[in-house]
């Protein structure tokens, strides 16, 4: 394995993004990309459809190789790393589809995931009584996300809210330092939005968390800084406030949503 690469790193700044682009063939899905995301805080990535938002996540995850520019996270070049060693550096991600055993109950997927963190994970299907910690673990964030009483039941039985939450579970087990989030209210319903809402407000107080979200409503209610994107490129960052009365960002994006859509 190659020798990470140091980077200098200021006080509370976990992950830095300078410079990053992406180009696919004649198309630039990021264009010359800075971000600078902070411990401790909730970061919501918006902009309209094709704007590179999930694009940047791959890029930061390891899915795709950036055309240009550089990743650092925790100070360490993480340019060039692949998504199983980004996850293992302390980076979750959930996804816009599930990532889900459905062949195993919702207690075996948190649990497995747990179990990826110990020095026996090479060995995920045996006995579980063998491995008590991830299993305490996994019982733990399974109370933490509130579906505890759905552990026995497999994830095809479950609401698309509770899988989105199951989902959000199975990446707490990987012990993350960072969350990114992309579309996790996707398709859920407002009750079941209300839900991850209040989970998103319940665990951003041990987690640095960004997030892609449509849904206006959850971005102004749980971010801390927002930013927006635009043809790849950054166009505005700043505080929900700050965001709500930027002209550009309004004829850019937000000028479809009611003013009701846009309170936190």
């Amino acid at each position: 394995m190659m020798a990470v690469q140091e980077n200098s790193n200021k006080e509370g700044l976990l992950l830095e993004v300078r410079n990053l682009t992406k180009s696919f063939g004649g198309l630039i899905a990021v264009n010359k990309v800075d971000l600078k995301i902070s411990k401790g805080m909730v970061y919501s990535v918006i902009g309209p459809n094709g704007a590179g938002k999930t694009t940047l996540f791959n890029l930061i995850y390891g899915i795709f190789p950036p055309s240009s520019g550089k990743i650092y996270f925790q100070g360490k070049d993480i340019t060039k790393r692949r998504a199983y060693e980004i996850s293992h550096f302390g980076i979750g991600r959930s996804f816009q589809g599930y990532n889900l055993f459905t062949n195993l109950s919702v207690l075996e997927n948190v649990r497995i995931a747990a179990q990826s963190r110990e020095k026996y994970n090479f060995n995920f299907f045996s006995d579980v009584t063998k491995y008590r910690n991830p299993l305490i673990k996994a019982e733990g964030i399974l109370e933490k996300i509130g579906i505890s009483d759905l552990k026995d039941r497999n994830p095809h039985e479950l609401s698309h809210g509770d899988q989105r939450l199951l989902e959000i579970g199975i990446v707490l087990a990987t012990d993350p330092i960072l969350l990114m989030f992309d579309e996790p209210t996707s398709g859920l319903a407002p009750e079941e939005t209300g839900k991850m809402i209040a989970l998103i407000e319940n665990i951003k107080a041990d987690y640095t968390i960004l997030l892609i979200e449509h849904k206006m409503m959850v971005v102004m209610s749980v971010s801390d800084q927002i930013v927006v994107l635009h043809r790849g490129a950054v166009i505005a960052e700043g505080t929900p406030h700050q965001i709500r009365a930027n002209e550009k960002v309004h004829e850019a994006y937000l000028g479809g949503y009611k003013e009701s859509d846009l309170r936190g």
